[in-house]
């Protein structure tokens, strides 16, 4: 990876996620726990450095009394994060953050002999990146090739496609879609006819592929097949909401 022109208040976690994805260049068990450790580190500076930002930057309003209390432990930057930026969290489950960190733990403070699977090192990546790009609105570019690259290229797809059916909800929806999850957009969808069953059962699909290789429980070099990369590139195509330039 490599930086695009960031706010200066973004360098710092920026340089700490690099760091970590450099380490997995020359792969070994020590290699990924520091790596895993490094990412973890990236996200909670990532999280801090964005709610410790000024009023006029963020538009949140946190005392720095409450901001202190936030800032002593990740559990609660990951209640704050999801109490003052839930529209930032487009592509991230904090639930799977929070599991991440604590397979981080266990690494660091049970680290003898203890390895991890270099597919989760890579997930966590890809989590922490979105994360970061969420956050400071813009990205860290790839250098990565081959399978780590599709990874990413899935990823950043499937942050727009929850954007954009969200969007796309709240646009149709009385009520908006305020604290909907993008589960409840594509059902909703289905009544105004924009998301056709069909789209729907592709949805659930990739949906399911999604998470099951950021629990660990499908490596992505064998799960992104070019039938799937396919898939999701349509999905984006038709419902993703694009970047802008």
């Amino acid at each position: 990876m490599a930086e695009n022109n960031h706010a200066p208040w973004a360098s710092g976690p920026g340089e700490i996620l690099q760091h970590g994805l450099a380490l997995l260049r020359n792969d070994s068990d020590v290699n990924r726990r520091l790596a895993m450790i490094a990412i973890d580190n990236a996200i909670e500076l990532t999280i801090k450095t964005y709610l410790g930002l000024p009023h006029r930057i963020t538009g949140l309003r946190i005392s720095r009394k409450e901001f202190g209390e936030i800032a002593e432990s990740f559990p609660g930057l990951l209640d704050a994060i999801e109490k003052y930026a839930q529209d930032k969290l487009t592509g991230v489950n904090l639930g799977e953050i929070e599991w991440y960190h604590r397979l981080r733990n266990e690494l660091y403070h049970q680290g003898n002999g203890l390895t991890v699977e270099r597919d989760k090192v890579e997930v966590y990546a890809e989590l922490a990146n979105i994360l970061f790009k969420n956050l400071f609105g813009t990205e860290l570019v790839h250098s990565a090739k081959g399978a780590q690259q599709l990874l990413g290229e899935f990823m950043e797809l499937w942050a727009q496609i929850e954007a954009g059916l969200l969007s796309l909800a709240h646009d149709h929806s009385l009520t908006g879609a305020q604290g909907r999850n993008v589960r409840w957009a594509a059902e909703f969808l289905k009544g105004p006819g924009i998301f056709s069953e069909g789209d729907r059962q592709e949805f659930e699909e990739l949906r399911r592929l999604r998470n099951r290789m950021v629990h660990g429980e499908l490596d992505h070099r064998q799960a992104l097949t070019p039938d799937v990369m396919t898939r999701v590139r349509a999905m984006a195509e038709r419902y993703g909401e694009q970047k802008q330039d």
